[in-house]
């Protein structure tokens, strides 16, 4: 029978005009659906969203979920899929993804994520593979990958980084001063032989003019 505009006595081993269905078929579920101030029995196949079926020998029976943002549940305590924009893990449903997992987007879901080790100290000053010669330069430190994601499309947190640094010895020793010593050695040479040449050529026009 129908009562009104709905029909709410579907699937009803029992039904009242006002309160719908009060006992259901065998392998049916009872769900009191409320709508405003008025409540009223139904008898479903699948329990609606926020709900999970509860089996029992008396009648099967549609039970809220009771864990938050959760948009289908298994049982009372374990959620299944959560609702738009939350993650889930272990049957709850989160926002981001607790430390060590991360996001699957494509299904909302957290997973083992990569994990690192802790960050070695800062190593030397260096630049061209040299700890002196320069004002500036740079230092680096690195970490290992302790455990590989599950999935191979999660990225591992980054496992090497560098910054400026300012050298503690900006010239080398014995670097830099022996090459100027050489170029003082070249130019004292070349002035020499343009001395010795401007000498030759002075006698040469002494000699003529005389």
């Amino acid at each position: 029978a129908n009562y009104g505009p709905n029909p709410i006595c579907k699937g009803c081993l029992s039904c009242s005009k006002d309160n719908g269905c009060i006992r259901c078929q065998h392998k049916l579920f009872f769900f009191l659906r409320r709508e405003g101030m008025r409540q009223y029995g139904e008898c479903l196949h699948s329990c609606p969203s926020g709900y999970y079926g509860l089996r029992t020998p008396d009648m099967n029976r549609c039970s809220r979920c009771r864990i938050e943002n959760c948009d289908s549940c298994f049982s009372r305590d374990f959620c299944t899929k959560c609702k738009t924009g939350f993650y889930s893990h272990r049957g709850r449903c989160f926002r981001g993804c607790p430390a060590g997992f991360a996001a699957l987007e494509e299904l909302m879901e957290c997973v083992e994520g990569c994990e690192v080790g802790q960050w070695s100290e800062w190593g030397t000053c260096s630049r061209n593979n040299k700890t002196c010669g320069f004002k500036w330069g740079l230092e680096t430190r690195t970490r290992q990958i302790v455990k590989k994601p599950a999935k191979d499309t999660i990225q591992c947190p980054t496992i090497a980084e560098s910054r400026r640094c300012k050298m503690a010895m900006r010239h080398c020793p014995g670097g830099r001063r022996p090459a100027k010593t050489k170029d003082k050695k070249k130019k004292k040479k070349n002035l020499m032989e343009r001395a010795q040449k401007q000498h030759s050529i002075f006698l040469a026009t002494d000699k003529t003019s005389q």
